[in-house]
């Protein structure tokens, strides 16, 4: 049994905590939302994220950082992408540093840095593994069967977290492949969107499909110049969770897309909602990415353009649609 730190009081932090209550550790989750912190010890439960779903009596929370770092001997952080800079920031204020898992799939806007390296910077030295996979929080949340990818230039650490994590209904699969497990949990969320806007505007299961598998070609792409390994996208955390992703209501990122192909504004989507989609962040974060390294991403670009630059949809899929006829690759 070991004592496991939860950064991140949202729904995957939450279902992470009770991986890891029903592999037999101690959890403590770190959340900023006071109510939710009240709630997860008065009640074992988390209603304004993951509803309906009991939590462990082995998960406990708190508000205060040192609480979680101080105590623990794994950390998986589990905040929002364009948030995990200021979280580090909390991190590496507390006087102890455990091995963190950093669970937030991204590209940080304005540096255009990996999760991984955004760590590397604010918090120098700290040991680090990332996880991703096809996740559906509540999914993960009720026990039900899933694999995912824990990468990490030290596998050794890698194996830590997956052992600690592991259990019958959650799978960890080890790669030394840091680059190319974030990569393609990065631009999943930026091609879901796309997928989503191709049903909303009603083009049919044939042009989601196509989006998928000419998306799932950027991504490789992209990846490939940023030094990952090709069978890294082809695994969970880019292919796998790439076809989770852009096929389902539950992705909070394909439910936009579906939203603004059918005529919502991304403001009136957003409103009210305490989830995040995180591909709206990361879409312009992957396009100066693949522009840095001389990658052509049309679907991610055409994404961005929607997203944050004024571009009509229609326009953007007919832009699409035009473009020449080359050998597949």
């Amino acid at each position: 049994m070991a004592r496991i730190g939860i950064i991140g009081g949202g729904a995957w932090g939450t279902a992470l905590g009770l991986v890891a209550a029903r592999a037999g550790h101690d959890v403590r989750l770190w959340a900023r939302e006071p109510d939710v912190v009240e709630i997860i010890n008065a009640r074992h439960e988390n209603s304004r994220f993951l509803s309906g779903v009991a939590l462990h009596p082995a998960i406990n929370a708190s508000a205060a950082m040192g609480d979680i770092m101080g105590w623990a001997e794994l950390v998986a952080l589990v905040a929002p992408a364009q948030h995990v800079r200021a979280v580090a920031g909390l991190i590496r204020a507390t006087p102890s540093m455990p091995p963190l898992l950093v669970c937030a799939k991204g590209i940080e806007q304005n540096s255009g840095l990996l999760m991984s390296e955004v760590l590397e910077a604010s918090v120098p030295g700290a040991p680090l593994s990332v996880l991703s996979g096809p996740t559906f929080a509540r999914e993960v949340a009720e026990g039900k069967p899933t694999a995912v990818t824990i990468a990490g230039r030290d596998t050794a650490l890698a194996r830590r977290f997956a052992e600690a994590f592991g259990g019958r209904s959650f799978r960890p699969y080890v790669s030394d492949d840091l680059v190319g497990a974030q990569v393609g949990g990065a631009v999943k969320n930026v091609l879901a969107i796309a997928a989503g806007i191709a049903i909303g505007r009603g083009l049919g299961e044939n042009a989601r499909a196509a989006l998928i598998t000419r998306g799932f070609a950027e991504m490789t792409r992209l990846a490939l110049a940023k030094g990952a390994r090709a069978e890294t996208l082809v695994g969970l955390s880019g292919l796998g969770d790439l076809v989770l992703t852009a096929g389902s209501d539950q992705s909070r990122n394909f439910a936009l897309g579906r939203a603004l192909g059918a005529g919502t504004t991304l403001a009136a989507h957003l409103a009210g909602r305490d989830s995040v989609a995180e591909g709206a962040a990361s879409a312009p974060a992957v396009v100066a990415l693949g522009a840095k390294l001389n990658v052509e991403l049309p679907i991610a670009q055409a994404v961005d353009a929607v997203l944050h630059r004024g571009a009509a949809i229609d326009e953007a899929i007919g832009a699409l649609l035009a473009r020449p006829f080359k050998t597949e690759r």
